[in-house]
């Protein structure tokens, strides 16, 4: 307080110059808080990041169809027709017909025609080389139902396979043709087939067969015995003579 001031104007005094400084630090803070606002405001919204584009999945490429033409002009008698394709070793790789009539083929004037895709009989694709087609036009073979047996003949007495003459294709000229026929089965039931594996004419369709034998009886008839684990059971098939070979050739599968 200076001299001659009084107590009163010494206070308002004091009062002013702190209201002064009281303006200026709300001044300065409000322009701080100000600062702050304008530099949030004026920061550039972060843009998103652009969604990388998916990379197109790789489709693989669809085998390439294959597909062979086989014609062959029939042996000259009625029957089914078994039909197989196999290896250069000789080795039956797929049974493209099976005890099938005239009308399952595409009929020419002079030929009977069908196609093979190339595949096996597991549906897998077989490599490009060379192959051959032949098969069996079968006659009317008739079988008979023996009976049930007390037992199955041993392997001793059924060696697995009998040897039949056939009928000469006179297309052929082959008068001395022969064939080893044995005994398969299935889920669907037994037959008859070529040792190499086509099957050739139905023997029985009973299911859930565990083991089947094939005998001679004569020489134009077979006796075949099968088992399901609880019957045996023997049927005779007889006029197995009755079959005529045929060729379709070798052929290259690409």
């Amino acid at each position: 307080m200076t001299a001659g001031e009084t107590n009163a104007t010494f206070i308002e005094r004091r009062y002013s110059n702190s209201v002064m400084t009281s303006r200026l630090i709300l001044t300065a803070l409000t322009g701080i808080g100000t600062i702050s606002i304008a530099f949030a405001q004026e920061s550039p919204t972060a843009s998103p990041s652009p969604t990388p584009s998916p990379t197109p999945e790789q489709t693989p490429s669809a085998t390439p169809a294959r597909s062979v033409r086989l014609s062959f002009i029939p042996p000259p008698m009625d029957g089914t027709i078994s039909l197989g394709i196999y290896d250069t070793n000789q080795r039956i790789v797929r049974v493209l017909h099976r005890e099938a009539r005239i009308d399952n083929f595409t009929i020419d004037a002079d030929s009977l025609n069908t196609r093979w895709d190339g595949k096996n009989d597991a549906g897998e694709d077989l490599p490009a080389e060379k192959y051959h087609a032949g098969g069996y036009l079968v006659g009317r073979l008739k079988v008979e139902r023996v009976g049930q047996a007390a037992t199955i003949p041993a392997d001793s007495e059924a060696p697995g396979k009998v040897r039949v003459k056939l009928m000469p294709n006179p297309l052929t000229n082959d008068a001395n043709a022969i064939v080893d026929l044995s005994v398969g089965f299935d889920e669907d039931g037994s037959y008859l087939k070529t040792m190499d594996g086509l099957p050739l004419c139905t023997v029985s369709e009973t299911q859930n067969l565990v083991r089947a034998l094939i005998t001679k009886n004569s020489e134009k008839s077979v006796d075949v015995w099968q088992d399901d684990g609880a019957v045996v059971e023997q049927f005779r098939v007889w006029n197995v003579d009755q079959m005529m070979a045929f060729d379709c050739g070798d052929f290259e599968l690409k």
